[in-house]
């Protein structure tokens, strides 16, 4: 594989690196004598069933867990979610199947904290939320590493479509590299500096392009990947279920969930008040230049882009351009206004370096749909970027992950702030 250009400049390395043969988990062998174990993420579904049955076939000892996340007095606690009984029941079904472990373990006061209450708060600030990636850092890849530790296991698998490479800076160049300093060699102790050189865990999209989430994934640190195995990297949504199927599994025929757990009907705005996270705040509808043209109940209740529910009579459609937390205000303008060639990420996290020291050429996506669009990103201080649309985009949100792509590779991502 070759690495993209952009890339080796930044390790300062003359684009020298190789990289090792890829890191996937469900090829590598196992030694007899000792299997390595794997706590599966089970969330109920079919996803999760298959990345269990084959890490079975590949020879791991395998324990399933689902985290409970959801309180006792949840909206949709009978919903069948992965914040539902009926996924636990699912996923316990799954486990007798295949003759593994399986533990129901309560996280619903983390999942409250960062999740729930991260959501609610992004809401109030003017912001769209994206709680699937802060379950993923924080749960998933966070709590669950908790619990396998305590397990005493080598890694944890989920059921994500996206995959992970391993990468090493070959022992001439890594010796220049400790004599010039380099970042890519910053966070390690003096004693594993001169013993080997650095490796990378590189986050990829999944072969499965329609099926990929690699954007969900991109806030992970190293140590998170350097434990986590993707079985389901390689395939697609139909060879899942004909692993599931195969093994007789009852979640082979399994519907999809594509909306947030805790708010199936997607009325995140009824939630918000049901939990009473978020209290009704009138204010003004503006355009603009500021001249008030309405009423609303709260910036929490509007996202950037929507056009609908405002109730405000208009010569021609008008859109949510900017939510004004400061000063309770909803700005709208025509569609043009949701045009934009630049923006700010900040809390960026990278994969295949410590930190952007230098201009890069990037795919941009800014939403989970998003198709990406060509970008130049620029370091910024304080972990921040500047980023530069080739193309200007529509309704670029504050709050959503904007995620760096370049071919495959996920270079990283931060957080759109302004």
């Amino acid at each position: 594989m070759a690495w993209p250009q952009q890339i080796k400049r930044q390790f300062g390395i003359a684009g020298r690196f190789e990289l090792q043969q890829t890191i996937k988990h469900r090829f590598t062998p196992v030694n007899s004598q000792k299997r390595q174990r794997v706590v599966c993420g089970m969330s109920g579904g079919v996803d999760s069933s298959a990345t269990a049955a084959l890490l079975l076939e590949q020879g791991y000892d395998v324990i399933g867990i689902t985290l409970k996340l959801w309180p006792q007095d949840c909206v949709n606690r009978a919903e069948d979610k992965c914040c539902g009984p009926q996924a636990v029941t699912d996923a316990r079904a799954v486990c007798d199947k295949l003759d593994i472990p399986y533990y129901l373990i309560d996280e619903a006061a983390e999942f409250q904290k960062h999740v729930i209450q991260y959501f609610a708060d992004e809401y109030k600030a003017g912001r769209t939320p994206n709680p699937c990636v802060m379950c993923n850092q924080n749960l998933k890849f966070g709590r669950l590493i908790d619990r396998a530790d305590q397990l005493g296991a080598d890694f944890i698998a989920t059921g994500h479509f996206a995959r992970i490479e391993r990468a090493t800076v070959p022992a001439d160049d890594w010796s220049r590299m400790r004599h010039e300093g380099s970042p890519a060699s910053s966070g390690e102790d003096s004693q594993s500096r001169a013993a080997a050189p650095p490796a990378r865990h590189l986050l990829k999209r999944g072969r499965d392009l329609r099926k990929d989430q690699s954007y969900f994934l991109f806030s992970l640190r190293q140590d998170q990947l350097a434990r986590a195995i993707f079985p389901l990297g390689e395939k697609t949504k139909s060879d899942t279920r004909e692993v599931a199927r195969h093994c007789q599994l009852k979640t082979a025929d399994k519907e999809e969930s594509m909306e947030i757990c805790f708010v199936p009907d997607n009325n995140y705005g009824g939630f918000l008040q049901q939990a009473n996270l978020v209290q009704k705040t009138r204010g003004d509808i503006v355009d603009l230049h500021g001249h008030v043209l309405g009423q609303h109940d709260g910036i929490a209740f509007y996202t950037i882009g929507q056009r609908k529910g405002l109730g405000l009579t208009t010569s021609k459609p008008v859109y949510v351009v900017e939510l004004d937390a400061d000063n309770n205000r909803v700005v709208v303008g025509d569609d043009s206004a949701l045009d934009r060639d630049e923006f700010i990420a900040d809390r960026c996290n990278w994969h295949p370096f410590d930190k952007l020291t230098e201009p890069i050429e990037v795919t941009a996506k800014i939403r989970y749909n998003h198709p990406g669009a060509a970008a130049t990103i620029s370091p910024l201080e304080n972990n921040r970027v500047k980023v530069k649309l080739h193309t200007p985009q529509r309704a670029i949100t504050p709050g959503q992950a904007a995620v760096f792509y370049q071919d495959d590779l996920v270079v990283g991502g931060g957080w759109i702030c302004r």
